[in-house]
C-alpha cells in the first residue's frame, strides 16, 4: 500500500482505478473494520478505493465477518463515498456462494477462481460459481485465470497442441482468453512478474477475441492433459505458510514435486530440493497441526501431500 500510494502520488486520481481489500487476518475482536480501512486509505494517499472486497469469504468465516459488522461497514464506505464498489472474494462451493449473494444482495461484485483446469473442479467450482453470480446479477472479476502459473508452463503435450492450433500464441494467453470469454465476467486478473508478461498480456486483450468452439475443445483436450501430470494443484499463494511452526516452504516444494511427476524435470527437480534443505525445514518435519490445510483456499489434502514429497525426494514418509 505504500509502495503503490508513491506510485500513483503523480497521477491525477481521476486517471486510475485503485481497489483493495480488508486483510482476511484481521477480521477478530482485536482490529476496529472501520480504522484498518482508513490506514489502507492514508498509506495509499487516496481519498477513496474504486473498489473495496472483503477478503477470501468461505463457509468458515462467514459468521464471523457478519457478527462483525463487515458488510455493514462496506454499506457504511458507499454511502460516504469512500469506495465506489464493494465485493468480497470467495474461496468455496457454489452452494455457499448462493447464500452469501441471498443474504447480500447489497453487494456489487464477486472475485472468484475461474480458469479451464478448475472449470468442473468438485471442490473450486469454477463453472457453477460463475453461474451463481450470474444468477444474481453480479459481475465477476476472475482470480487465478492462469492457476498461479501453472497453465503458463504446460505438460510438453499440452504446450504442443496448443501451439498446434494457435501457432506464436503463449499458454498464459489461451488461459485468460478462455476466462474473459465467459458471459458474465467483467475483469480478468493476472499475476505478472516482468514486463514481458505484460506486454504478452495486453497484447491480445488490446482487441479481445473471445474462444470459438473449436478452441474451447482444444482448451478441453488440454485440461485432460495437465490434470493428468499435476500432482498437486497448489496454486502458490503460500497461506499456508505463515503459521507453520517448522517454517516449511510447502509451496516451492509441491513446485518442485509436479516437476518431479513429469519426467523431463525429474532429476533438476531433486537436485534443487536437495539444495534447499540447506536452509530450509524438510517435508518430513511435518507435525500435521493442520494450520495449513485451514488456510487453503484450494483446499488440499497438505498433510498428506508433505509425506508424498518426503517419500519422492528423501526416500521416506518422514
Amino acid at each position: 500500500e505504500l509502495i503503490i500510494g508513491r506510485c500513483l502520488k503523480k497521477h491525477p486520481r481521476e486517471s486510475f482505478l485503485l481497489a483493495s481489500k480488508y486483510p482476511g487476518h484481521q477480521v477478530s475482536e482485536t482490529y476496529d473494520p472501520a480504522a484498518v480501512f482508513e490506514r489502507q486509505l492514508q498509506k495509499c494517499g487516496v481519498d477513496y478505493f474504486d473498489f473495496y472486497f472483503l477478503h477470501s469469504l468461505d463457509a468458515g468465516h462467514l459468521d464471523l465477518v457478519e457478527r462483525l459488522g463487515c458488510f455493514e461497514l462496506l454499506k457504511g464506505l458507499k454511502r460516504e463515498g469512500k469506495t465506489r464498489f464493494c465485493g468480497f472474494s470467495f474461496h468455496d462451493t457454489a452452494d455457499v456462494l448462493d447464500r452469501i449473494l441471498t443474504r447480500h444482495p447489497e453487494v456489487d461484485v464477486v472475485q472468484i477462481q475461474l480458469n479451464y483446469l478448475d472449470w468442473e473442479h468438485p471442490v473450486i467450482q469454477s463453472r457453477a460459481c460463475l453461474e451463481v453470480c450470474r444468477r444474481h446479477g453480479k459481475p465477476v472479476i476472475v482470480m487465478e485465470p492462469v492457476k498461479g502459473g501453472t497453465l503458463a508452463a504446460l505438460p510438453k503435450a499440452a504446450q504442443e497442441l496448443l501451439e498446434q492450433a494457435a501457432p506464436g500464441a503463449s499458454p498464459a494467453s489461451w488461459a485468460i482468453r478462455f476466462a474473459a470469454s465467459q458471459p458474465g465476467v467483467a475483469m480478468v486478473l493476472s499475476g505478472m512478474s516482468d514486463l514481458q508478461q505484460v506486454e504478452d498480456n495486453t497484447s491480445f486483450m488490446r482487441d479481445f477475441v473471445p474462444l470459438d468452439g473449436s478452441e474451447k475443445e482444444v482448451l478441453r483436450q488440454a485440461a485432460r492433459i495437465v490434470g493428468e501430470a499435476v500432482a498437486v494443484p497448489c496454486t502458490g499463494c503460500s497461506y499456508c505458510t505463515k503459521g507453520c511452526p517448522v517454517q516449511i516452504p510447502i509451496p516451492r516444494y509441491f513446485t518442485l514435486f509436479n516437476q518431479h511427476k513429469r519426467d523431463r524435470w525429474q532429476a533438476n527437480a531433486k537436485e534443487r530440493y536437495a539444495e534447499m534443505l540447506k536452509t530450509h525445514a524438510p517435508a518430513s518435519a511435518c507435525v500435521e497441526c493442520r494450520q495449513c490445510e485451514q488456510s487453503c483456499p484450494q483446499h488440499l489434502e497438505i498433510c498428506g501431500w508433505l509425506k508424498e514429497v518426503a517419500q519422492a525426494f528423501e526416500g521416506s514418509r518422514g
